[in-house]
């Protein structure tokens, strides 16, 4: 029986993979602009670090964990997010003893057991920023414009910027009481989930899909009106610099994210393109993150992208990646008593940078040139017995179709000057 890729995964193929590594290019582009490192974490951790950074009323952590005992018994688990990693290595190698704040990036895969839908996999891929070390609002800002400035430079339209604010450990207590009060009256019409975090954090009340608990949410209050006078300078201080910068934006009262572990100002990028699935992204701050996995108390700020997200919203909108660099050269070989000396000489274009293939089916001379067609060979390099005995190659322009005799010993120099 054929053994298929598991279900929520997804392999990408050539002519896939193009785009992806065009979008992560623009992205690493963007990052060192703005100042941020790129940072690799590994794919799995302990599982304390998430169940204590992102929160155990996260349906992240009570669903969707890929969670293993090793060998050790001790248990790992596959990251869910990439934040608590950043944050683990924050810690662990000290950053927070020099210049802050610390920016840095990252790009790589994440897993989460969720059913699997347009743009959401069991095995998706995140890119992400992080800034630890500084409390300025300018850095909730930069991450919105950082990201944004990703979608630009890919030709991504039609996006909008939510932003809130969710207090912070002074004003949220109250805030949640208000809630509460709300809802209690409708606890029995909310979901099994919503029921259970009704006391533990109402605030994922908000975040939840269900259309029930979505109608019983109408009208709940705001938490912008419950933030104390530091958030509320914080957050006016967003708006202002978000006004600044020309950027637009639409406070969303029930936007709240749906980790554990952020703190005032939250935010999300949407394409209108993209129906229900319609996240590009969302970030926000997370003041408390760092000194909950142990270290000392410091404020940050951060985004995720899903990397499927942009690409379903990159082919909604007909944007292809920008061409590649094919095939410089196709060697044609017949004389097989000579294959030492065509071998060596692809070798020795492939070493002076040019991109060069050649037969491996002992094709007849047609069908070697039908196959530098199909791959839009830019030259032929016709190798038979009789030009090799005299340090010869007929060069064909695909192009033009002119065919002429050039010796091997410039042949390198003129493919590089008419090519690279």
């Amino acid at each position: 029986m054929l053994v298929k890729a598991p279900r929520g995964t997804a392999d990408l193929l050539p002519g896939q993979i193009e785009r992806w590594r065009w979008v992560e290019e623009v992205a690493r582009d963007v990052f060192r602009q703005f100042g941020y490192a790129e940072i690799v974490t590994p794919i799995f951790e302990h599982t304390e670090l998430f169940e204590r950074g992102i929160g155990d009323t996260t349906d992240v952590v009570n669903k969707q964990m890929y969670t293993f005992l090793d060998r050790g018994q001790r248990s790992l688990t596959l990251r869910p997010e990439g934040t608590a990693s950043v944050v683990r290595a924050y810690l662990e190698h000290h950053m927070y003893s020099g210049p802050q704040p610390v920016k840095l990036f990252y790009i790589g895969p994440i897993f989460r057991y969720e059913r699997p839908q347009a743009g959401r996999y069991r095995q998706f891929h995140q890119l992400g920023a992080e800034a630890l070390g500084s409390q300025d609002p300018a850095l909730d800002v930069e991450m919105i414009a950082m990201s944004i400035e990703i979608f630009r430079r890919l030709g991504l339209a039609d996006f909008l910027v939510h932003i809130n604010s969710i207090g912070c450990e002074v004003c949220r207590p109250a805030y949640k009481d208000a809630l509460r009060a709300y809802l209690q009256p409708k606890l029995d019409g909310l979901c099994r989930t919503c029921f259970e975090r009704y006391e533990k954090n109402p605030l994922r009340i908000l975040d939840c899909k269900v259309a029930a608990c979505q109608d019983a949410a109408k009208g709940a209050p705001r938490s912008v009106d419950y933030l104390c006078e530091s958030c509320r300078e914080h957050f006016d201080a967003v708006q202002k610099y978000l006004d600044a910068l020309g950027i637009s934006y639409e406070l969303n009262e029930m936007l709240v994210r749906g980790l554990d572990y952020y703190t005032k100002t939250v935010f999300e990028v949407e394409s209108r393109s993209l129906g229900a699935q319609s996240a590009l992204l969302g970030g926000g701050r997370y003041d408390g993150l760092v000194e909950e996995c142990g270290g000392p108390s410091t404020p940050a700020v951060g985004f995720a992208a899903g990397m499927e997200r942009a690409m379903l919203a990159l082919e909604e909108q007909g944007i292809q990646a920008p061409s590649t660099r094919g095939v410089d050269a196709f060697v044609v070989a017949f004389a097989n008593d000579k294959r030492g000396q065509v071998l060596a000489l692809v070798h020795q274009l492939r070493q002076a940078g040019l991109v060069v293939e050649t037969d491996y089916l002992q094709r007849s001379m047609k069908a070697q040139m039908k196959a530098a067609s199909r791959m839009n060979a830019a030259r032929v390099i016709i190798c038979g017995e009789d030009e090799l005995s005299r340090d010869v190659v007929q060069l064909r322009d695909m192009t033009s179709g002119v065919q002429e005799e050039v010796p091997l010993a410039t042949l390198v120099e003129r493919l590089r000057a008419e090519l690279c």
